[in-house]
């Protein structure tokens, strides 16, 4: 298939278009800046590919969890692109792509896989999903939750845990073995791996369906709330 992938919600922007046999990237500052750059850089990746627009079968975003400013920026990005090129859209889950790139740069050659994917909310806070692979396919074994670091349980032994939380919430996650804790994000990349299987079962959508996912409507935290989270970072560093 001949796709268009984007994702805005964490602090990277991810653009990626394939043809159906190659891969073109682009990788820049995301969330808020987004805004300014996301079209600019779509345009640039298609015309390095050599691709039209109203030529692509679908077009693939990043729909959430994530930074509410970024989630916006791709939701009103798809939805005009598609609208203008008539394309279908792919509302695509941010943990599960990030599960996806963990799998593909670190554990390609496995059959089966438990892995939880770890985003982080920010105010003090982490979006988990936990995940399975087999048979070359993911399945969500639960929904999207949010936790505080402190209060995250990786579950069986050999989980594998995988997203951008690890610098973030050092020594406040529960212990767990290096080896199996991989540093990954949503790319548009795994978007594109992950596409043809979701079109092809029906998840695609007209344009003016595709909307973010928000798992929670807070967007900001008290000044006691901000006092918090400060005395909890001060505790969890090293003296």
């Amino acid at each position: 298939m001949t796709l268009l992938a984007f994702d805005t919600s964490t602090e990277i922007l991810s653009v990626a278009v394939s043809d159906g046999e190659r891969v073109w990237q682009h990788t820049g500052p995301g969330a808020a800046q987004a805004s300014s750059t996301l079209i600019p850089s779509i345009l640039d990746l298609l015309a390095e590919a050599g691709l039209r627009l109203d030529a692509l079968d679908a077009l693939v975003f990043g729909r959430g969890p994530g930074s509410f400013t970024g989630l916006r920026t791709a939701c009103s990005v798809a939805q005009g692109l598609a609208l203008g090129a008539k394309l279908p859209v792919l509302p695509l889950d941010t943990l599960l792509a990030a599960a996806e790139e963990a799998r593909f740069q670190h554990q390609r050659g496995a059959d089966t896989l438990q892995l939880t994917a770890l985003l982080d909310a920010r105010m003090d806070e982490m979006y988990v999903q936990r995940f399975a692979w087999a048979a070359g396919a993911w399945s969500a074994l639960d929904s999207c939750s949010l936790c505080r670091p402190e209060d995250f349980q990786p579950g069986a032994v050999g989980t594998l845990l995988a997203g951008n939380v690890f610098g973030a919430y050092a020594g406040r996650l529960p212990p767990w073995p290096a080896a199996q804790c991989f540093e990954a994000l949503p790319t548009a990349s795994a978007m594109l791996r992950l596409a043809p299987a979701l079109l092809a079962a029906g998840h695609g959508v007209d344009a003016a369906d595709a909307l973010p996912l928000y798992v929670r409507d807070k967007v900001a935290l008290t000044t006691e709330e901000r006092a918090g989270v400060k005395a909890r970072a001060t505790l969890s560093t090293p003296p």
